[in-house]
């Protein structure tokens, strides 16, 4: 390729190149299991080249663990766990969206209040995170006709794509151990929000911790 050509290829790449990045979603959300590890190429390259950027403050090269799909199915046999029959929403279905389901509150808001997650992680820490789960599918078991939808969330720290798959992977880990203790699988839908729906928008360590959660939303079919 000669030089005149390349001056004429090289602007037309690059006006691609920036419309390619405009067509980006904003406020993505992840429904029903989704893990997406097909969005995640290289790991590290998710944080930037060099991690400087306060947008993508977060762990740095050496300590980011890439999310991979056979790495899910392994820790929390997905595959074995079948998929609710019905999806929230769809035409045909007797459960409503997830916007209508609710936050619990009173007697069950005792048992299903928000977990927490360390940096990077989708894997609960702690007995008494565990006791919470345990009575989480107590409850269901006994009442057959809740369901619930658990939604993961991140903090404010990395990409998009990356909180979305991790917010996925946080939701799906507390449906799994909901399952492994004796919950109906169709009682138990997930979705992520990845980092769009922060309990605490300051860029600080301590809202970071606050944002690194599962939340419980809850109907009841009369």
């Amino acid at each position: 390729m000669n030089h005149f050509t390349l001056k004429i290829l090289l602007p037309g790449f690059i006006v691609a190149l920036a419309f390619s990045s405009c067509q980006k979603k904003q406020g993505t959300v992840w429904d029903d299991n989704k893990t997406a590890s097909q969005l995640n190429h290289g790991g590290s390259s998710l944080w930037g080249a060099d991690g400087e950027d306060s947008s993508l403050a977060g762990p740095v090269a050496e300590d980011f663990i890439p999310l991979q799909e056979e790495d899910l199915k392994a820790q929390l046999a997905d595959g074995a766990i079948p998929q609710p029959f019905e999806t929230p929403g769809e035409d045909g279905s007797s459960l409503p969206n997830a916007a209508q389901f609710h936050a619990p509150s009173g007697e069950l808001a005792a048992i299903f209040h928000n977990l927490y997650f360390n940096t990077d992680d989708h894997i609960l820490r702690g007995q008494e995170q565990l006791s919470m789960i345990s009575a989480a599918a107590a409850y269901l078991k006994a009442h057959p006709k809740t369901f619930v939808f658990v939604a993961g969330h991140c903090d404010q720290r990395g990409p998009q794509a990356y909180n979305l798959a991790l917010g996925s992977r946080r939701a799906n880990y507390i449906r799994t151990l909901l399952v492994e203790r004796g919950v109906d699988p169709n009682q138990l839908h997930t979705i992520s929000y990845g980092k769009e729906q922060p309990l605490d928008p300051r860029n600080i360590s301590e809202a970071w911790s606050k944002n690194r959660r599962a939340e419980f939303k809850i109907f009841n079919k009369s």
